[in-house]
């Protein structure tokens, strides 16, 4: 067996080595991986080279960070995991807008996901210029380490804050849109479809529970929406299932569809949880839109694409990623964005039967 030597017997090589082997002063070195501006093509071909020899890898990332004062890239926190979110067409696209915004400005971006046990640890060790939140819960102990940071952060998808710049819609007002489309055609027998298992049985009881901005400003919308018609929201049913994706919107439809007295419209908080209720209706051959109207809310591309397409409201994914980096670099001067929506009628929805 070959021994290898200890760790010890090889001195560590830093600036200072490679300056003394070069000629040349500390400063030189520095500028050669730096400020590169500063020297010659030549001077800086030669201290690449010696370094090179000498087995140096070049500057501690950490320790530049600190001597700089700034990292050069901003940390975006999300309320999920990364699996979800690579997986969750809409947070795809907010993501394309991060990253299409940082990429314009020669940003780095650190992603920042929820790992139980280790939330604000992360937040605390990031090393990033600033943050982005993405439907992160007022009362989340990542909030107060983002605080306590004391770096600029932009929230999306946020209730009115006192210290908070934020890029958000009108989830409201377009669900109330929603809910005033299907009213329109006739429907007065609805219910309603949330990721989780948290909420219910009502809407009432549902809007109650409600922990993140978007889920209390739909279900806000949607009941002022019904109650405009008449629809007492109290009875309205509301079903959840585990998870966000299709499969939830699939195992929570099942419910309301199996009762003895269904619904006419199922409205879902998004497209992917109504996705799973028109498969949902598929299987227990309930016709849509002749028998059941079904409505989502993102306008993800996968929308335009079933059978039928879907009802649902468009929301600009990726413009609320490209303006919350701007926004966060505007710094004091920064002022908060409300982004437009449209009500987008497609072919899952009907004239009540």
């Amino acid at each position: 067996m070959t021994r290898r030597r200890p760790s010890h017997s090889r001195p560590a090589v830093t600036l200072a080595t490679i300056a003394e082997a070069v000629g040349v002063s500390r400063m030189t070195v520095s500028n050669a991986y730096n400020r590169p501006d500063q020297l010659s093509p030549e001077l800086r071909e030669r201290v690449f080279a010696v370094a090179e020899e000498l087995g140096y890898s070049g500057p501690n990332p950490v320790a530049r960070t600190l001597s700089r004062g700034e990292t050069g890239s901003i940390g975006l926190v999300l309320d999920y995991a990364l699996t979800t979110a690579f997986s969750d067409a809409a947070t795809v696209g907010f993501l394309h807008g991060v990253a299409a915004g940082a990429e314009a400005r020669g940003l780095g971006l650190s992603l920042v996901p929820r790992i139980d046990g280790r939330h604000a640890a992360l937040v605390q060790s990031a090393l990033v210029d600033g943050f982005v939140l993405y439907c992160v819960p007022e009362d989340d102990p990542r909030m107060d380490a983002v605080r306590a940071r004391g770096l600029p952060f932009v929230g999306v998808d946020f209730d009115p804050g006192r210290d908070l710049v934020r890029v958000n819609i009108d989830d409201r007002g377009a669900a109330r849109a929603t809910a005033g489309h299907l009213t329109a055609l006739g429907h007065r027998h609805f219910a309603v479809v949330l990721p989780y298992e948290t909420y219910g049985p009502t809407g009432a009881d549902a809007e109650g529970r409600a922990t993140h901005h978007v889920e209390r400003e739909r279900l806000a919308g949607w009941r002022e929406g019904l109650e405009a018609a008449g629809v007492d929201w109290s009875t309205v049913p509301v079903a959840t299932s585990a998870g966000t994706g299709v499969e939830t919107g699939r195992g929570a439809a099942a419910e309301l569809l199996d009762r003895a007295e269904r619904p006419t419209a199922i409205i879902a908080l998004s497209d992917a949880l109504a996705m799973g209720v028109l498969e949902a209706a598929r299987e227990r051959g309930i016709s849509v839109p002749h028998q059941l109207s079904v409505t989502g809310f993102d306008d993800v591309p996968e929308a335009a694409l079933t059978d039928p397409p879907l009802t649902t409201i468009r929301q600009p994914h990726q413009k609320k990623g490209s303006e919350a980096v701007r926004l966060l670099l505007e710094g004091e001067a920064a002022q908060s964005v409300l982004l437009p929506t449209e009500l987008v009628v497609r072919a899952s929805t009907s004239p009540a039967p």
